[in-house]
């Protein structure tokens, strides 16, 4: 028994000592993209346009621009970019009600989704015509036709892409969602839309949903319900589509001879789903809401930095044109055709 004592001891020790090195390796790469995450979150603060997220990349593209890249911060940036990715994925079901997107009506939620099946379709189209890779033209189309930063960031983990991919799409999706902050309210006022038409066109076709309250606010509090209510509808539409990639990579990895399937459905999408449905039953207290949604944009911001620092600029360059291309068509396809079906439906 003496023995068997020791023995469990001398286990217990040696996995605290490695959970100790485990601390220690990932503690620098995670201190770092924490703090750009709050940098981020305090410039959003101030400054509504600014995404957290954007911010974020943007600091730590400046981090491998500058050489400040380290391999002692490797292990923590890989785990922001993994695990702390997925949980502010789930987290973000958290700001989503069922129950809200059926008060839209019928009309609105099928212009909706035959808009963002459309744009999603011709961004991947354009995208291979001009040369870009499947998964650089994957999230391209994702980023464009559903959430912008957070989108692409969650297709990221089953498109089987480089990190320059990630990064370009968000790039393009970020500058396309601040031209549209110009662009739109000067269009509506020319289309002479009503703040309702106004705020669902919004909603449909603006990339992130900062740029969303920011257009829909500087409109009216009318504008602003409905288009944030149509750009969470999109948001939800993240879910269905990420595993419906993961199943097409899983059908593909079945004909090949010992290759590694990836899951039916990614947990990070069934999270996601899971916080969706218990925020429409209204159990949540706001504070935990509101917790949930401070904590989900920092876990995304922290681990949008991480994949910036990995970034090769020089590979960026060479493919942002083709890739702002692809995007800027399939901006413009999103938003002429849920004009042209909210104008129909009324």
């Amino acid at each position: 028994m003496a023995i068997r004592n020791l023995t469990r001891a001398g286990d217990d020790r040696t996995r605290a000592r490695r959970g100790s090195d485990r601390l220690a390796a990932v503690l620098p790469g995670l201190v770092v993209a924490g703090a750009a995450a709050a940098i981020g979150y305090a410039v959003n603060r101030q400054i509504a346009v600014a995404s957290p997220l954007v911010v974020a990349i943007a600091l730590g593209m400046l981090l491998s621009a500058l050489g400040g890249y380290r391999p002692r911060l490797r292990d923590g940036l890989r785990l922001a970019s993994s695990t702390l990715l997925r949980t502010g994925i789930v987290l973000l079901g958290l700001q989503l009600v069922v129950s809200d997107i059926y008060r839209l009506g019928v009309g609105p939620i099928v212009v909706v989704l035959v808009s963002v099946a459309t744009a999603f379709v011709v961004t991947r189209w354009v995208g291979r015509r001009l040369g870009l890779t499947p998964a650089r033209s994957l999230l391209v189309a994702t980023g464009v036709a559903i959430c912008g930063a957070a989108a692409v960031a969650a297709m990221d983990q089953v498109a089987d892409g480089e990190d320059d991919d990630a990064v370009t799409a968000v790039a393009v999706v970020t500058v396309l969602g601040t031209l549209s902050l110009a662009v739109l309210p000067v269009s509506g006022l020319l289309l002479g839309l009503d703040d309702a038409m106004f705020g669902m066109w919004v909603g449909a076709s603006v990339h992130e949903v900062g740029q969303v309250v920011a257009i829909g606010g500087a409109v009216g509090a009318a504008a602003l319900s409905t288009a944030v209510v149509v750009k969470l509808f999109r948001v939800v539409l993240l879910a269905p589509l990420v595993a419906a990639v993961a199943i097409g990579r899983r059908s593909a990895a079945q004909k090949e001879d010992g290759a590694e399937l990836p899951p039916v459905l990614p947990w990070f999408v069934a999270g996601f789903l899971a916080m969706v449905a218990l925020r429409t039953t209204g159990w949540m207290p706001a504070g935990v809401l509101t917790a949930a949604s401070t904590a989900s944009t920092l876990l995304l911001a922290t681990a949008m930095f991480a994949l910036g620092a990995a970034v090769n600029l020089r590979a960026v360059a060479r493919g942002g044109r083709p890739a702002v291309s692809a995007g800027a068509i399939g901006t413009a396809v999103l938003a002429t055709t849920s004009l042209a079906g909210l104008a129909l439906v009324g």
